[in-house]
């Protein structure tokens, strides 16, 4: 299922630009600051995860084991918000498709990769939904090398480009 979800989600973001109503200054002042929350959860989180070698516990992952995910769902909201009720449903159907399956796939992974540090972090951090104070272990440290090794610009780029398309639109359209 992993493989598979990036692939589809360049195919979707094509058809939400399809489908995308022109923004106004309304939806992208909502909608650019949801997205933008979710790229800086995503940087925050990027800066302490090492794919595999070792269980990032610290950060927004003593809130959510999936803080990755919340960041692409917020900037997905984002986007929704500012690009339409179409939009909206494509993005939503991805994540429903997606996420939950990804979700228990790699912590399976995780499980079997670092049994006794991940049962116990598991058993204190939420799989998704954040809690308000910080749990569990709590041993890695935010790093920028990990944001640059992790290819976070990738996401920052696309957030930025689409924001800078929103921002055109309307003051070219008025």
């Amino acid at each position: 299922m992993s493989r598979w979800r990036v692939r589809t989600g360049y195919l979707l973001g094509a058809l939400a630009l399809v489908l995308a109503v022109p923004p106004t200054r309304l939806s992208i002042s909502i909608g650019l600051p949801v997205a933008f929350l979710g790229e800086a959860l995503r940087i925050w989180a990027s800066g302490h995860i090492d794919k595999t070698e070792s269980l990032a516990t610290g950060g927004p992952y003593a809130h959510s084991r999936n803080p990755l995910y919340l960041g692409s769902l917020l900037i997905g909201l984002g986007l929704a918000a500012a690009l339409g009720v179409r939009v909206a449903i494509v993005i939503a159907a991805y994540f429903i498709v997606f996420y939950p399956a990804v979700m228990r796939e790699e912590a399976g992974f995780l499980g079997r990769r670092f049994r006794e540090e991940y049962a116990r972090w598991a058993s204190e951090v939420p799989m998704f939904i954040p809690r308000p104070a910080p749990s569990g272990p709590r041993v890695t440290r935010f790093a920028w090398r990990r944001v640059q090794r992790n290819l976070e610009w990738r996401t920052v780029a696309a957030v930025l480009a689409a924001a800078l398309l929103m921002a055109w639109s309307v003051f070219h359209n008025g």
